[in-house]
């Protein structure tokens, strides 16, 4: 099973690591900027490229980890290399390869928010795959059983309600930390006093539902306390607005 990563992010980076543990061997990375190619590669101890005639034409399996915007205009130009042709984004459905040279494609969507600098284990992280062809949607799965405990056939359109939820769970879940920590930075308080907070409210959607673990000034329609942070919030108002949508939203769902 010999595979190419197209692109070098932090998908391909980890999704590499992960195929190179498990002795599946990365013959190759392409990257639109040599530099990453470079990086990455030299990191697999493999093959490097940034000119797509350079693609090596042999390999089994082409994993596209690149922007879900740039998906589309590099498959115009990609070499008809063969192989099974995948990508690994959550919003962009498996039909992308139609208008490409591949005749075999499919989804390989590790569900986990991915960062070059920070190693995570696979096994735990839910692998969602599609394909084209019933016999590479059995390869997928036994590539993804390889990495994951957790491999679940998806079709696009469950898939792109799925990257929605994901984005509400983990993205902007992140920026809500990030107001947090300019909160307390402007008060020359350590964002850090936070991490005990964040790890139980995580810890907490383990046993309980979500609704269940809910808890706060809206929860109980607190309207002092919802009051007094609008006012403290007077200066930004954007961070007010965020605060007033989330506060009735929560209150309107836990009625």
């Amino acid at each position: 099973m010999k595979i190419v990563l197209i692109g070098a992010g932090n998908v391909a980076t980890q999704l590499g690591r992960a195929f190179r543990e498990k002795d599946f061997p990365v013959v190759q990375v392409y990257s639109r900027t040599l530099s990453s190619a470079e990086t990455l590669g030299k990191k697999l101890q493999t093959d490097y490229t940034n000119q797509l005639q350079q693609i090596a034409p042999n390999a089994d399996l082409y994993v596209f980890s690149v922007k879900d915007a740039a998906l589309p205009e590099l498959l115009k130009t990609f070499p008809a290399v063969g192989g099974l042709w995948v990508h690994t984004a959550g919003s962009v459905p498996m039909d992308v390869f139609k208008e490409s040279a591949a005749t075999r494609y499919g989804v390989f969507y590790p569900l986990q928010t991915f960062s070059k600098s920070r190693d995570v284990s696979f096994e735990r992280i839910p692998i969602f795959t599609e394909a084209n062809h019933p016999a590479d949607q059995q390869l997928l799965d036994e590539i993804a059983s390889s990495l994951s405990n957790r491999v679940i056939p998806l079709s696009s359109e469950k898939r792109k309600y799925l990257h929605l939820a994901a984005v509400f769970a983990c993205n902007f879940t992140n920026h809500l930390y990030d107001i947090a920590a300019q909160i307390l930075e402007n008060q020359e308080i350590d964002w850090k006093v936070l991490l005990p907070l964040i790890e139980e409210t995580a810890a907490k959607v383990q046993k309980l539902s979500p609704g269940e673990a809910q808890t706060g000034p809206a929860l109980r329609y607190d309207i002092p306390v919802i009051e007094k942070h609008l006012e403290m919030l007077k200066d930004d108002l954007e961070k007010q607005e965020i605060y007033r949508m989330l506060s009735q939203n929560i209150h309107q769902h836990c009625e």
